[in-house]
């Protein structure tokens, strides 16, 4: 029998036996290969995510990739043996926002695979078979268990619009922020900026396509094209937009604490900054970041530092929190 990562409350989980759920129609079941660990799973884990975003006892996982092992009713048998990763929202598909493509903002409510539905830190996982992505046949799995986080930067990536020859700049160098690097290069900028507070993070940042690299308390430019923002914090979002030149466009794509204070509304009402946010990828964005996967223009494997079995999952989720600099994406395997 094969086992799955149970958090029953805030930080009380157990390694509990799995049985994999046989698809019903329109459903597929999937084996997982890798499954991605982030803060929002630590925050599941100590017990600090927002309510209603989360319901326990509950099993994490919502980055993942794996091989379709079976399909229910309705579902192309094609699918059997094909490579996927997929969609964590699970939309209703028939509210006026699921019909514009908008699926993250899902009037029917807030439901997404590892927060309120089974995830992945588990042998299998039995979802509806309309949220995956097909990969090619040679992609590397392990890879592709970051294809998550990428599809979130890929939303911001579209919304950003950059165009070949312009002045771009990333705040934020985490995995987010070197995703962000690989889908701004893609747009052949005159100019591609990181922003940082880890120096140590320039020779990754350079190897994804970045022109330039400075810490926050060098001297920045004020006439930037686009920025994105992946931090996290109140400071970048700031920072973000005081990059821009007038008419600029910024995409903030990290979530600061409660309460931070934001962004200056005369002052982007003035310069008129075309502002946009991020949770969450709809399905454009997984497709556009599936296709740039496949063309080989993205590179997650440098982003992964850790490789561990399902049972180390307390140690992974220490390793997530620990502050450690060497510590970059960390994936289980069940």
């Amino acid at each position: 029998m094969s086992s799955a990562v149970v958090v029953d409350s805030p930080g009380s989980h157990r390694l509990t036996e799995h049985a994999p759920r046989r698809p019903e129609a329109g459903e597929a079941l999937v084996r997982v290969h890798a499954v991605g660990i982030c803060g929002s799973d630590r925050e599941v884990y100590q017990g600090n995510r927002p309510e209603g975003y989360v319901r326990y006892p509950l099993t994490p996982g919502h980055e993942w990739s794996g091989t379709v092992e079976a399909v229910g009713a309705g579902v192309p048998r094609g699918l059997v043996g094909r490579k996927v990763v997929g969609e964590g929202f699970r939309n209703c598909q028939v509210c006026d926002r699921c019909h514009a493509g908008e699926t993250t903002l899902c009037t029917a409510g807030y439901e997404e695979t590892g927060f309120t539905q089974p995830g992945a830190m588990a042998a299998t996982l039995t979802l509806p078979a309309r949220l995956l992505h097909v990969l090619p046949g040679d992609a590397d799995l392990t890879a592709a268990a970051l294809l998550e986080p990428a599809a979130c930067v890929a939303a911001a990536a579209l919304k950003a619009n950059a165009r070949p020859g312009e002045r771009v700049a990333v705040v934020g160098t985490g995995t987010l922020g070197m995703f962000a690097v690989q889908f701004l290069r893609a747009a052949s900028p005159a100019e591609l900026l990181v922003v940082g507070t880890r120096r140590d993070r320039e020779e990754l940042s350079r190897r994804f396509g970045a022109t330039d690299f400075r810490t926050r308390d060098q001297e920045l430019p004020d006439d930037v094209d686009v920025v994105i923002e992946t931090a996290g914090s109140a400071d970048a979002a700031r920072l973000s937009a005081a990059l821009l030149r007038r008419g600029g466009r910024l995409v903030l794509t990290g979530i600061p604490a409660p309460g931070a204070e934001g962004l200056d509304p005369t002052d982007l009402v003035v310069r008129q900054l075309e502002v946009h946010t991020v949770f969450g990828a709809p399905p454009d964005a997984w497709s556009h970041a599936v296709r740039v996967f496949g063309a080989g223009l993205l590179d997650p494997v440098p982003l992964v530092s850790h490789e561990l079995p399902l049972t180390e999952f307390s140690r992974a989720i220490e390793l997530v929190g620990a502050g450690d600099p060497t510590v970059g994406k960390v994936l289980l395997r069940p």
